[in-house]
């Protein structure tokens, strides 16, 4: 069975997976990540253990080993110039007047004195003409500047948060793929079309309305719909509301006049209404021969 084991370049930041090899680590310890700009530290948070054979876990990276006390130190130095390339951009922009606001930097140092290089991602809200700022920039910082432009998720993924649920960003967590998200999902959801309440913290639609989409429609596509008179255990009545979590409608009872909530397969509607469902295959019945 494979082994894997998951690192985190940021406390609490995005989990990376890795392949251990034969090697065993401890939670907290850190070790090294390979990337495409060379070995970079990261801290275990999940210990290896062995999992289910799967597809996608056959060609994780490969663990590079334990963290040296000088790997630790180039990455203290790495933070450090970090923080002073987002400081001198900000004072930069600031004086020119740029309509631009820095994410994040990376600094890549490949060891040599002109190997230096100093990634620096931003928003904004149109194209910038930034080359005075790349010249002054690569002076002050004694680097190879590389300005690039991102959009509001990826910004989101990258400076992380706490969504509308109280947990962090699932951006900044566990998603890699933005999928696209529609107001249709919203309304599928009965979620009110107020922007406030739908929108996450890039200021686009939440992307957890694409989790439980598929849910919402399979539930509306076998549950009677709304005003459609049905029959329960408890006698007929109309259906009035859905409870899709709980796989129930709510119906209001003829006789009493009192709403109850009803499990949906416990509900039958009328034969009428099934046929008129658009967009549904119905089992074609056999005449007689």
């Amino acid at each position: 069975m494979p082994r894997v084991m998951a690192v985190s370049f940021l406390r609490y930041g995005r989990l990376y997976y890795l392949d251990p090899g034969d090697a065993s680590y401890r939670v907290g310890q850190h070790v090294l990540v390979p990337t495409e700009s060379g070995p970079e530290v990261a801290e275990c948070v999940w210990a290896p253990e062995e999992v289910d054979d799967d597809e996608g876990l056959r060609d994780l990276p490969v663990c590079a080993g334990p963290a040296s006390e000088a790997d630790l130190q180039r990455d203290a130095t790495n933070r450090r110039r970090r923080a002073e390339a987002k400081v001198v951009a900000k004072q930069l922009i600031r004086r020119h007047g740029l309509p631009m606001k820095i994410v994040a930097v990376d600094f890549l140092d490949s060891g040599g004195e002109f190997d230096q290089q100093v990634v620096l991602y931003f928003t904004a809200p149109h194209r910038v003409d930034f080359r005075v700022l790349v010249g002054e920039l690569a002076r002050s910082l004694q680097a190879r500047i590389d300005l690039r432009q991102i959009g509001s998720r990826d910004a989101a993924s990258v400076v992380g948060g706490l969504g509308n649920c109280g947990r962090d960003l699932c951006c900044a967590t566990f998603l890699k793929d933005f999928e696209p998200v529609s107001l249709r999902m919203a309304k599928a959801q009965d979620l009110p079309p107020n922007p406030l309440k739908i929108s996450g913290a890039c200021g686009r639609l939440m992307c957890c309305l694409k989790y439980e989409h598929p849910l919402y429609t399979e539930f509306a596509r076998e549950a009677p719909a709304v005003g459609t008179q049905v029959s329960t255990p408890e006698g007929d009545g109309v259906v009035v509301g859905h409870q899709v979590p709980a796989d129930a409608v709510l119906v209001r009872m003829k006789a009493s006049g009192a709403t109850m909530s009803c499990a949906k397969a416990g509900v039958c509607g009328s034969r009428q209404d099934y046929e008129s469902r658009p967009g549904e295959e119905k089992p074609r019945t056999r005449g007689p021969a």
